[in-house]
């Protein structure tokens, strides 16, 4: 049983740990996810190596399981009250956001000498954002505004869209090279994308009628418990998108279940240590070496994505009519950029093996930054377009 003590030991400590970064967000203002990564990051491979392979081995399943979480949660922001008053919002600024960050990012790189096929590619990873902590920040400010209430539902139809955007950009950028334009790949991203939202309404539905009869408190909580597991878990087995499929559930356990609200509030009470050690281990996996490896083409990404960001949340915001004040902070609360967009990088690899170091290096750089620098920057904007 000895063996298990190092591993023990390390769970105690990230804890502990967390406990820390969340008193020292509290009065510092400081994002709390970016002190997890930061710690991870000193605690991980890149800095002292002091978090047992072991713990780091089960990252994949803590990933799943905190951002099923989260997309349950962002979901549940999908009411049908939300929809009607900001739903309008909420369509025009995301879509503007997309579209403004692949243009100005496949553009701007095109002109710096990237290859065509290569810059969309990047354009494509860089409409990715990080539902997890960009829903912490708004958590940790404590605001309920208009602001933020677009915001999350923002971050909920992101994925779509994204899942979207590149699977047609892999289609666009194989015809650009010559080859076969693969068109099956975008009839899978719709198939992921309607499969995922079919399967939150199959465990949703019956989830609204069924939860919350027997009695609030332990009951309660196994149950919403159960309804993100096995939703999890069918997505993965079925392989489709775990965190659409989450948000499907959520909206529609939200919208149908008249008789009660406390599944989203246990699964908030819940859901704070899985993502102490989800940000943690997060930042133990990411490589500041990386971030030298790209050199101008790097900087350039992350001027250009930021850039991007701006332009989109304003024009978005103008063309919803969204509050003055609010337009120039759409962008810069949407930076955070996590593991999705490796994701994307490692598939783009595949299809584009002669761009293919460079692609998924950038991801993982810009990954890096706006993992730390992100957070902060919607921390900044929640505060001044509250």
């Amino acid at each position: 049983m000895q063996v298990y003590a190092p591993a023990l030991i390390a769970l105690g400590v990230l804890f502990l740990v967390g406990l820390a970064a969340d008193g020292l967000g509290r009065r510092t203002n400081l994002p709390r996810v970016t002190l997890l990564l930061a710690c991870g990051l000193l605690g991980g491979s890149a800095g002292f190596d002091l978090i047992p392979e072991d713990l780091r081995d089960v990252y994949p399943i803590v990933a799943v399981i905190a951002l099923s979480m989260v997309a349950f949660l962002l979901g549940g922001e999908l009411s049908f009250r939300t929809l009607r008053s900001q739903g309008r919002a909420i369509v025009i600024i995301s879509l503007a956001v997309v579209f403004c960050t692949l243009i100005a990012v496949a553009a701007g790189l095109t002109a710096i000498g990237v290859p065509l096929a290569a810059a969309l590619m990047i354009g494509a990873l860089a409409t990715a954002t990080d539902p997890a902590a960009t829903l912490d920040v708004i958590r940790q400010s404590g605001t309920d505004t208009t602001f933020s209430r677009t915001l999350k539902g923002i971050v909920a139809i992101d994925d779509a869209w994204g899942v979207m955007v590149f699977a047609l950009l892999i289609v666009v950028a194989r015809a650009v090279n010559g080859a076969d334009p693969g068109l099956h790949l975008l009839a899978d991203a719709l198939v992921e994308i309607f499969g995922s939202m079919l399967l939150g309404c199959v465990i949703g539905v019956p989830a609204a009628y069924l939860t919350g009869r027997l009695s609030d408190g332990e009951p309660l909580r196994i149950e919403a418990l159960g309804v993100v597991f096995l939703t999890a878990g069918c997505a993965l087995w079925l392989d489709l998108s775990y965190l659409i499929a989450g948000m499907t559930a959520g909206a529609v356990i939200v919208n149908l279940a008249r008789h009660h609200t406390m599944a989203f509030r246990e699964i908030e009470n819940l859901e704070w240590p899985f993502m102490i050690i989800f940000f943690i281990l997060a930042g133990a996996t990411l490589e500041p070496a990386a971030l030298w490896a790209i050199g101008p083409v790097g900087l350039a990404y992350c001027v250009l994505r930021i850039l991007g960001r701006i332009v989109g949340g304003w024009l978005g915001g103008m063309l919803a009519r969204t509050p003055r004040h609010q337009r120039n902070w759409y962008g810069p609360a949407l930076l955070p950029q996590a593991g999705v967009a490796i994701g994307m990088a490692l598939m783009a690899a595949e299809y584009f093996p002669e761009h293919g170091d460079m692609i998924t290096a950038l991801a993982i750089a810009a990954t890096v930054t706006f993992e730390l620098i992100g957070p902060i920057l919607a921390a900044v904007a929640l505060r001044k377009a509250g």
